[in-house]
């Protein structure tokens, strides 16, 4: 499970970088959770091919998140805002201030999502 988050992330952040061919394959794989041998058959290639074509779209996309951190940093900002957000919830003494970090966090966490 943990394994297509991660390929869903990834896809997410980057697969705009995959041609047309590439992103069909991945997105019946990864989303459309279709077998290697549905994926083939739909697609008229061989079931290694669909294989090997998934396995170095997950190395391509996992090279830029390597070199560009953009899920990384995108987990770091969200963890940020989320700790606004409890840091406010617990906060009791001025109702003004906990508000503001309160809208701030939920911009934050919205623009995120």
């Amino acid at each position: 499970m943990k394994k297509i988050v991660e390929q869903g992330l990834l896809y997410d952040f980057y697969g705009e970088l995959l041609t047309d061919h590439q992103k069909e394959i991945y997105e019946a794989a990864v989303y459309n959770d279709m077998s290697l041998t549905e994926i083939a058959e739909e697609n008229g290639i061989s079931k290694q091919g669909v294989h090997d074509l998934i396995k170095r779209c997950t190395n391509t996309l996992q090279g830029y998140e390597d070199r560009l951190h953009m899920i990384r940093r995108f987990e770091a900002i969200k963890e940020t805002a989320e700790e606004l957000a409890r840091l406010s919830d617990s906060m009791t003494d001025n109702d003004k201030l906990r508000n503001e970090i309160r809208n701030i966090s939920d911009r934050l966490l919205e623009e995120l999502t």
